[in-house]
């Protein structure tokens, strides 16, 4: 079960709420035997990747310039927002403590009713104050703009905040004829994905365009219109003149207007995750844009008028199909951040060299490689062929492949594709995914175990062609994930491939396809997926050489020449760390920590000369404000477990970004700057804190088909607000006890109070009754037993092996 289930890679930048968080869905089953017992082999690395994300809510300004609170709504819709901190919002009268009495107000004697559409327990305070109405926090809540503009229009005309969800296309039509009224708007949020349905799937948002009106709303400051259905930019938007901040973030634009340059005033343009193509040229008149997003898109090249975005200093490319930058932006000499990883780029542009300060993300580009021939054309034979499908049961554990090939679907996601010709004769093939046992499945520091063991059978069966074996996993954050295989004596690590199954098929009724770990083969064994730190190797010679993490480009080894004398591999890792946890785990508020450094080779012998080793200085010191005395670099060793502070012993030194040292030997290595003493003590138990995994388990029945149950294991932080969205469709025991749970345990979880479990259902055997679950929605599947600890009949308590 995935740690904290951290932001899906779908949502990214945009905090969009997951249901992915364990949650898993139980339904009768006799079929299958064994329980689910999963090894969360957990490093560090997930808990401690827990890093500011690049976008986050928009910033509200009450009276000199003080931060209001939103209002209180879920966790889950605070979370999907998808704006940046707006700090050049103008202050308001706005105060969180101070709400007008509308229903005395009003002529009517009696109080304005919004039921419905809003719920009967909602006042009218609790969603309007003087400039602030709040309507995406209930189901339809859109509908009730008009309402209120029938029977307060007074009220409602000195509006300057207003947020609505558009999951309810009446409504919204409804609210949309209402928004040319309230001309004093300053921030407008019309987004999809507030809400979520009784499966906690978010609803989608139904917006399509905007009314020419809007374009009367000439103070609008801040519009946001993500998770909605926009194919094209509503051309009303053009003639706002003040617009600063426009997020059009999960929409399906297809190209932007050539007169985009019109809106002069804006300084943040997010259009993440759309499908542009190209970016028109009048981007580059767009002369006070601070920040651009234009990432998980299609674009394959770039206007050479880019780099007349003189004040531009965040641009987000990550995850298009760049296949290089144009020299123009060698003229952006106010950029500071560059985010450009998941492309197709092979080569960086030597003009970014102008830019000194700028800090460049490349990761998961063909740095250096050549380019990457043509496919071929397939043959008339191959073009025409499509490998049948077969598609395996739960109860079908064996299944026969001929000599034309086949693609198989398993149970839980998994996908098995043999190629024409790989065997000679009908083959028999079995499959069947195993317990995570600790004592085989061996897993190093730092990595996840992503799925369940998935063993082919017979072990040793060769193919005449290589079979591609695609095993589900859980997503991940930041890291790499592999498919590991074993042989009977270890583990080896295959070359891997990411992607998405096939569309027709899905762990579930009406879910996303599985993510998969692919990897191709010649025989069958044992396979699994794990996550791991990203790994950066290279071969040192004689002649020396340079390491950059991709990871983080701000982490170099440099290899001076005769440092060795057979060459040797090396391999790096850096892994991020919380700062904030750090510092509440040693009680230090003005400790800061640099990213973890995982250094090995493949040789045991010390370097004949120092190495240089550069690393980001912690976050909020520099050079000229540094405190020597008070930065300690570690050394551990992870064969021990052992911290050593060895500031004493290397030549350590900064610059204003990096500290230096020099070292012969490898291991880990850890940058503090700290005033605490016995740096080394406190060292050693914090990484053993970070280790430890805070969780608490659910096990509920469905109020309306007890035979429905769900299990999920959620972070000790996301319980009370799980449970309380689940309170109106589920019944059952309290949540467990709090569990720290460790890396690689595994452990029993009982609850006080038990399911009714009847011990005379003919699927009870032995007091134990087989429930089929989903470990993750869309994901994968395994099984559970529920078994009585009481005396005949039903369970007096009920505990749950996981």
């Amino acid at each position: 079960m995935d740690r904290g289930s951290e932001d899906d890679d779908e949502h990214r930048g945009c905090h969009a709420a997951s249901t992915e968080d364990g949650e898993v869905e139980v339904t009768p089953a006799c079929s299958l035997s064994g329980g689910v017992s999963e090894i969360l082999a957990h490093g560090i690395w997930g808990l401690l990747n827990q890093e500011e994300e690049r976008m986050t809510g928009p910033t509200m300004f009450g009276e000199q310039g003080d931060v209001v609170d939103p209002p209180s709504v879920s966790p889950i819709s605070l979370m999907d927002t998808c704006a940046p901190s707006i700090s050049t919002l103008p202050s308001c009268s706005y105060s969180s403590s101070r709400h007008t009495d509308f229903s005395s107000s009003s002529s009517s004697s009696s109080p304005l009713s919004l039921s419905p559409p809003l719920p009967p327990s909602v006042e009218l305070s609790a969603v309007l104050t003087d400039t602030r109405l709040t309507l995406d926090v209930y189901r339809g809540g859109a509908a009730a703009l008009p309402l209120l503009w029938e029977s307060i229009p007074g009220q409602l005309k000195g509006l300057q905040y207003l947020r609505l969800g558009s999951e309810d296309k009446a409504g919204l039509d409804g609210a949309l004829d209402v928004l040319s009224h309230l001309t004093g708007l300053r921030s407008l949020a019309i987004r999809g994905h507030c809400l979520h349905d009784s499966r906690g799937d978010p609803l989608p948002g139904l917006l399509t365009t905007l009314p020419a009106s809007v374009s009367s709303l000439s103070h609008l400051v801040h519009l946001d219109l993500s998770f909605n259905q926009l194919s094209c930019l509503p051309s009303c938007l053009l003639s706002l003149p003040m617009l600063s901040s426009l997020l059009l973030c999960h929409n399906h634009l297809l190209a932007l207007p050539p007169d985009i340059g019109q809106l002069s005033s804006l300084t943040y343009l997010s259009l993440l995750g759309n499908e542009l193509v190209s970016l028109p040229p009048g981007l580059g008149q767009l002369k006070a844009l601070q920040t651009l997003d234009v990432s998980n898109n299609l674009l394959q090249e770039l206007p050479d008028e880019i780099g007349s975005l003189e004040e531009l200093v965040k641009l987000e490319l990550s995850q298009n199909k760049l296949k290089q930058l144009p020299e123009s932006m060698g003229s952006l000499f106010s950029l500071r951040e560059l985010v450009i990883y998941s492309n197709d780029l092979r080569l960086i542009p030597l003009c970014l060299n102008k830019l000194p300060l700028l800090k460049i993300d490349v990761r998961d580009n063909p740095l250096g490689r050549p380019p990457t021939p043509p496919p071929l054309s397939p043959t008339p034979d191959e073009a025409e062929t499509k490998l049948p499908e077969l598609h395996i049961g739960f109860n079908q554990h064996s299944f026969c492949i001929s000599s034309a090939g086949c693609h198989v679907f398993l149970p839980g996601g998994a996908e098995l594709v043999f190629p024409p010709g790989c065997i000679v004769t009908t083959t028999k093939l079995a499959w069947a995914e195993k317990r995570p046992q600790r004592k085989w499945v061996q897993l190093e520091e730092h990595e996840i175990l992503l799925s369940r063991p998935l063993e082919l059978r017979p072990h040793g069966v060769t193919f005449l062609k290589p079979v591609e074996v695609c095993v589900p996993y859980h997503r991940t954050k930041r890291k790499e994930v592999v498919v590991r295989t074993f042989d009977g004596q270890s583990w080896s690590t295959l070359p891997t491939e990411l992607r998405r199954g096939s569309e027709s098929h899905s762990s579930r009724p009406g879910g996303r396809p599985a993510r998969l770990a692919c990897c191709s083969v010649n025989h069958f064994s044992w396979f699994m997926a794990v996550s791991r730190p990203v790994k950066d190797s290279c071969s040192v010679t004689p002649a020396g050489c340079l390491l950059v993490s991709s990871a983080d480009p701000g982490v170099k080894l440099h290899f001076p020449p005769d440092s060795t004398v057979d060459t040797r591999t090396i391999t790096l890792q850096v892994l991020q760390v919380s700062m904030s946890d750090v510092q509440v785990l040693c009680g230090d508020p003005q400790a800061r920590v640099s990213p973890l450094l995982c250094l090995s080779q493949t040789s045991s012998m010390h370097f004949l000369q120092p190495i240089k080793v550069q690393i980001p200085l912690p976050s909020g010191v520099t050079g000229h404000t540094v405190d020597m005395s008070c930065l300690h670099l570690l050394h551990g060793d992870p064969t021990a477990q052992t911290w050593t502070d060895i500031t004493a012993q290397v030549s350590l030194y900064v610059t204003h970004l990096y500290a230096i040292f020099y070292i012969t030997h490898f291991s880990w290595y850890w940058l503090w700057y700290t005033t605490q003493r016995c740096v080394s003590g406190v060292v050693r138990k914090i990484y053993q804190r970070l280790k430890q995994f805070k969780v608490q388990f659910l096990v509920l029945q469905r109020k309306t088909d007890p035979s429905q149950v769900l299990l999920q294991c959620l972070p000790s932080n996301k319980v009370e607000s799980r449970m309380q969205s689940l309170s109106e469709q589920y019944d059952g025991p309290q949540p467990s006890d709090l569990c720290d749970l460790l890396e690689g345990e595994q452990f029993f979880a009982g609850f006080e109070r038990g399911l009714e479990i009847s011990t005379d259902r003919p699927d009870c055997v032995g007091g134990k009754t087989l429930f089929r679950v989903l470990l993750q929605p869309e994901e994968s599947e395994g099984s559970v037993y529920l078994f009585s600890t009481g005396s005949e009949g039903t369970s007096e308590g009920a505990g749950v092996l996981l």
